[in-house]
């Protein structure tokens, strides 16, 4: 299972929900992993009300 945190962690560089975005969306197509689990909510200025549901949308 892929953690948030973990993706997190992993990019220290990452400004903005949007940069978490491509992430999430790269890694998703690089990894093995069938289930992600949003374990941390982001703490960037732009994230969403609806940021769940965008990172779900990107991982899958």
């Amino acid at each position: 299972m892929l953690l948030l945190s973990e993706i997190m962690i992993a990019h220290t560089d990452l400004e903005s929900f949007e940069d978490l975005v491509a992430v999430v969306k790269k890694v998703s197509k690089t990894s093995n992993e069938r289930f992600f689990k949003m374990d941390v909510k982001p703490d960037y200025q732009d994230t969403p009300d609806n940021w769940e549901d965008r990172i779900e949308a990107a991982f899958y």
